[in-house]
Parts: C-alpha cells; structure tokens; sequence
C-alpha cells in the first residue's frame, strides 16, 4: 500500500477568497525590485482614488453647505412665501384680517406684515442706494439675522425710537455707528401741482446688524413698521405679508390650501419660484462638479487596468507554478481580483478619512491657507457668506466610497479574466 501523498496548499484550500488566495495576492502587492514600475502604478492608482474620492467629498460637503446657508440667509430675510396685492402697487388694506387667518393655519409658524419701499441713503461720506423695510418691533426681534449676538446697540423700544436699524457694510460705506444720523430719500414723495416732490427725512441710527450675508448688510434699511407707512404714504395697509412655515421643503402644497383658507383678493409667491435661479444654479454647478471629479475617480482606477496587465505579463510562470500545482482558474482570477481590489479599497477609505477630516476642518483649513498665501480664497462680497461652509450628508458620503470601490473592482476584471485563461504551457515556455 503506499503512502498517502501530501495536499499541496492550493489543492487543500481550495475555498474561495481562501487564506491560501489572499497570502498570494498580498504577496503580488510588495513586488521585487524588478517589478518597481508595476509598483510604481499600484502606488499611483491607489493615491488617485484617494485624492478623487477626498475631492468629491470634499465639493460634494461644500456645495450642500453652500445651498444650505445661502437659503437660510435668504430666506431668514425673505420667508418661506409672500403674501401680496393681486394689483401691483396696491397696499393689503386688509393685512390685519389677512394675518389673523394665516395665524390660525397649523402649518403657519409666522405671518409677519411689513411696509417696503426703494429709497436713496445719504451722509457725509457716501450716497447708496437701499431697500427699506418697515416692521414692527416684536417681529423685528424675531429675525435671528438680525436679532443676534452681533447686534450692536439695541431693538428695544424701536416701534417709538423713529430710528432705524442698518448692516454693519452700509454703516462702514457711510462712515455712521449707533447715535449716527442717515439721511433717507424716497422718489415717492407728496403731490403737489409740479408733481410728485421726493420725501427727505433724518433718522438717528438705533442699532448696526451682521446679518451674515453681505448683499442684506450693505443694502437693507429697518425701520418701525407705523413710521415706514407715513413715510411710505401706504395708509393703514402692508406692502406684504411674509410667511414661514414648518415645512419650507413643501411650500408650494401648503400654499394650495392656505389660498383656499385665506380666500380671493391675494396671491403667493414661495421661495422655490423667487429664487429659481439661485436653486437651479446650484444643482447645475453641483452636478457638474460631481460629474468631473467622479472622472479623476475613474482614470485612477484605469490604472488598476494597466498596473494588473503588466503584472500578469511578468507574472507568468508564477502563475503556471499554481496552475501546476493544482490552483484552478477561478483561484488564479480572484488572486489578481483581490490585488486590485485591495488597492481600490485601501485608497477609498483613506480617501473618505481625509475628506471628512477636510470637512470638519474647512474653515480653519482655508483661514490657514489664506494666512499663508497672502490671498483672499473666500471674498464675502461675492459668494454673500462671511465663512466657508460644509455640510457632510452621510448616504453621499456612503454613496462616494461605493461607487469608488465599485469602480475598483470592475477594474479588476479583465485582467484577472487575462491571468486565469493563461496557458500554463505556453506561460512556461516562453517565461
């Protein structure tokens, strides 16, 4: 009787992804020194994904925080939806009765009456022109914008004070501070027999706002709610009524069934139709800055295509070596599958690491590189925000990293498909 003969490692693990699979394809990824430029690539590949992957983050992070902020600015000034005069230029003579209703609706958190008008602001140093928006004292104070820890000087008392409340940008332009006086010039002003004679009035300046968004604090003019009707010559009427809501997302339906409870004479105007082309901009520039920086992701994982090729051309008697010992073709593709695979997925979760580490850190980050450059990366006066803004989403996040390692591992196809249909003959022969 003779002896039992031995399993070779790869007849007795012959599982796939066994130990015996893994062992062999870690080993492919520390190559000898005649395969530096093979390693050369893996190294390039994997620092791609990382960087691709770490940048989209990053954008994706930066472009939702854009949208978040730039509509919270927006609509902390201008609500969830306008209540207005179906006749244009007409004041709401109604607007108490109009508020009342819009109180009582369950979806209304806030109906807030205000007098608007276009006027010229003037001081010794500059002449700008502002909108001026007339609101009472108790609504005032409920604009966190404006109500806030920067406020300087104060709202209380300020339906009385015949004053007004301006940004901190138009304060600097007119070189005022509170106790200052502005000069206000309204085209509108009493008929007479030579027509319409533009109002002037004084006001002293009761208190300087840092809303956070720079067109609101160089442009925007507060004053008590009664002082801007006679100012305004709007009569007991409101220009319009701003609404906020708990769902801003699903203004439009609330509106539908606030129109049938409030009832004719009025229209609506939600946040989504007044700032289309704010919302459209941004979902346009965000899905072209996904688009791109998703093709750095794929042309780091084509270097996996090239790096694999090249390994399995020099790998050619190892892999005949395994076949002879017993490695099936399935054993020999998911060796160089893995070996891809590894590269793929080690790349992505460093990439996802530091794109959130970048994330977190996004405004110390560009605060340092502006120190450092001498360099403004952030004007205030163009993207309207006084910091840079992230906001990580989870599921895209998640979305990022699988799509990356998805990329990886289709990478990894064809060349693993090429080692496993090698001849072991031929690979012998000619190795």
């Amino acid at each position: 009787m003779t002896a039992p003969q031995a399993n070779t490692p790869a007849q007795s693990d012959t599982k796939p992804f066994s130990a015996f699979e893994r062992m062999i394809a870690m080993r492919y990824l520390r190559p000898r020194r005649k395969e530096g430029f093979v390693s050369a690539i893996a190294g390039f590949s994997f620092v791609g994904i990382m960087l691709g992957v770490a940048a989209l983050i990053i954008v994706m992070a930066v472009m939702n925080g854009f949208r978040t902020e730039l509509l919270k600015q927006v609509l902390g000034f201008n609500g969830h939806a306008m209540v207005l005069p179906i006749a244009s230029g007409q004041p709401i003579a109604d607007f108490k009765i109009r508020v009342k209703l819009l109180k009582q609706q369950p979806e209304v958190v806030k109906a807030i009456p205000f007098v608007e008008g276009q006027i010229l602001v003037s001081s010794n140093r500059s002449n700008t022109g502002a909108l001026v928006r007339g609101m009472s004292e108790a609504n005032l104070k409920t604009l966190k914008g404006i109500n806030n820890k920067s406020l300087r000087g104060t709202l209380d008392g300020f339906d009385k004070a015949q004053g007004v409340a301006i940004g901190y940008k138009m304060a600097w332009q007119h070189g005022v501070g509170v106790g200052g006086k502005i000069t206000l010039v309204s085209p509108e002003g009493p008929a007479t027999v030579f027509g319409s004679v533009p109002r002037v009035r004084t006001y002293p300046v009761v208190a300087v706002f840092d809303a956070g968004m720079s067109e609101y604090d160089k442009n925007v003019v507060f004053m008590g709610f009664e002082e801007a009707q006679e100012y305004f010559v709007s009569e007991d009427g409101a220009t319009a009524i701003e609404l906020m809501v708990q769902d801003p997302e699903i203004i439009d339906e609330v509106i539908t069934r606030l129109k049938t409870a409030v009832g004719p004479g009025i229209q609506f105007v939600s946040w989504k139709s007044s700032n289309a082309s704010l919302r459209n901009a941004l979902v346009v520039e965000r899905n072209v800055m996904f688009l791109i920086l998703t093709l750095i992701i794929l042309i780091a994982t084509l270097n996996i295509i090239s790096g694999l090729i090249m390994l399995v051309k020099g790998k050619g008697p190892d892999i005949a070596i395994l076949r002879t010992m017993g490695a099936s073709k399935g054993a020999i593709q998911r060796i160089f599958f893995m070996t891809g695979a590894i590269i793929g997925i080690l790349g992505t979760l460093v990439g996802v690491v530091l794109g959130v580490v970048v994330c977190l850190n996004i405004e110390s980050i560009r605060q340092g590189l502006e120190k450092l450059s001498g360099m403004t990366l952030f004007p205030k006066e163009i993207y309207y925000l006084s910091q840079l803004p992230a906001e990580l989403n989870v599921a895209e996040t998640v979305f990022v990293a699988l799509m990356a390692i998805s990329f990886s591992f289709i990478a990894t196809l064809y060349p693993s498909w090429q080692a496993a249909k090698l001849d072991p003959v031929e690979a012998l022969r000619y190795g």
